[in-house]
């Protein structure tokens, strides 16, 4: 089993900046797909973001496309997200993902999560 770590979330004004991190450990060796979902309060868990196994192949939410940049560093097993021009609506607890099969958009085809990290934009 893989485990995931998030952090990097906390409180920030719109139009700021945050950095979150997710570091995989245990059985990280067949780790490809990793991926960025986040879940409002009330609403569904969505996508945000997702990465292959070289960072070559990268999915964005057309939310997030062109304020939100996904990367990993293998050397690490830790998978970042840059989030800038930070909205209100942006404002979830975010959750990363990752799977021995290819990068995708939905949930269900990740099998190890880990336990999120909340984001707070103030208007």
């Amino acid at each position: 089993q893989a485990q995931l770590v998030e952090s990097g979330g906390g409180l920030v004004q719109a139009g700021g900046s945050l950095r979150l991190s997710c570091a995989a450990s245990g059985r990280t060796f067949n780790i490809n797909g990793m991926a960025w979902f986040r879940q409002a309060p009330g609403k569904e868990r969505e996508f945000v973001a997702a990465i292959s196994w070289s960072g070559r192949g990268r999915d964005c939410a057309d939310s997030v496309k062109a304020r939100f940049t996904i990367s990993r560093d293998n050397a690490k097993n830790t998978v970042y997200l840059q989030m800038n021009s930070l909205k209100p609506e942006d404002t979830a607890v975010y959750y990363c993902a990752a799977d021995d099969g290819p990068y995708t958009c939905y949930a269900r085809t990740y099998t190890y999560w880990g336990q999120g990290t909340q984001v707070t934009v103030s208007s």
